[in-house]
């Protein structure tokens, strides 16, 4: 191993995180109009931060800088800077996403806000990035050991197993490239997950779910042959949802359908007293990243114990 391992790597993921910038900055310049992704957008802003800085910067700063002020380089010298910039781009990327979802609801000059907020970051991190490449790295280049380089990778490498697991390189990639590929890009997670998880995750939900296709078809249900608050079967699957509520009822039912349909109706929400206890019944519409009407989503709670929660019960007691 050379001793410039480390370098190669820090170097490595400056261009990722300049591949990520770049495409940030393409898509500042369209605002203040309103022709930018927001999604795209908002992809490269979390890789910037999530890799950029908790990924890459921790690096430097838990690893790198310590290690270059025991050699004997002042702290208060470049690596104060850098210290100082890190905290610079960490809260303008930490305000830009928390501005982002209101983004396109927000007037001209917001926007015209955000963007400069956008180009400031950009400028400081193009910036930082010559500094540490061309001298900071440079003073490390000169005083570390073979032994310090592999006291580098190691910790590196550390960092990226203890968030990622083995896999953190490949992880990296993927959420780069998915930045660049815009919306081509995957908007869900579910692809992480197999179909043994997804169903062992509806089996432990604290509720009761059904889904009814967008053609009133029952299509699903959680908790498959186990006791529920309302008592169903497999038989009812295939069924037209009308001919699964008394008639009347019915009318109810068909409204609120109709509502979801026709995107006039966002939610709708019972309570009743069954079976000694308070039952919470909730129905959503379900739609795609389109908007296009997939389905009606029910789900159905027990919330007399909730009613009586009282004060705090934090997470350690």
């Amino acid at each position: 191993m050379e001793t410039r391992e480390w370098d190669r790597l820090l170097v490595g993921e400056h261009e990722m995180i300049e591949r990520a910038m770049d495409v940030l900055r393409k898509e500042l310049e369209i605002l203040p109009d309103m022709n930018y992704n927001a999604f795209t957008m908002q992809r490269a802003i979390d890789f910037l931060l999530e890799f950029g800085d908790r990924i890459h910067n921790t690096k430097e700063e838990k690893v790198l800088f310590p290690l270059m002020v025991e050699r004997g380089i002042p702290e208060d010298g470049p690596i104060r800077v850098m210290l100082l910039e890190h905290e610079s781009e960490r809260k303008i990327l930490q305000q830009m996403l928390a501005e982002i979802t209101d983004l396109e609801k927000a007037a001209e000059e917001a926007r015209a806000g955000f963007r400069r907020n956008g180009i400031e970051y950009l400028e400081i991190r193009a910036n930082h990035i010559w500094k540490e490449n061309d001298v900071l790295y440079q003073m490390g280049r000169q005083i570390f050991t073979e032994e310090d380089n592999q006291f580098l990778v190691e910790g590196f490498g550390g960092i990226d197993t203890s968030t990622y697991g083995e896999t953190a390189a490949q992880h990296y990639y993927q959420m780069l490239e998915e930045v660049e590929q815009g919306s081509k890009a995957r908007k869900s997670l579910i692809h992480n997950l197999s179909l043994e998880q997804i169903d062992a995750i509806m089996e432990t939900l604290p509720v009761e779910v059904t889904f009814v296709d967008a053609d009133d078809t029952v299509a699903y249900f959680n908790r498959l042959d186990k006791e529920k608050i309302f008592d169903r079967t497999r038989s009812v699957v295939g069924r037209k949802v009308q001919q699964c509520h008394p008639e009347k009822s019915l009318h109810r039912v068909q409204q609120i359908i109709d509502g979801f349909k026709g995107d006039s109706l966002e939610k709708a929400d019972f309570w009743i007293d069954f079976a000694g206890d308070k039952v919470l019944i909730r129905y959503f519409p379900v739609r795609d990243e389109e908007g296009s009407y997939l389905g009606v989503l029910e789900v159905t709670q027990r919330i007399g114990e909730i009613q009586k929660l009282t004060g705090e019960k934090k997470l350690l007691d």
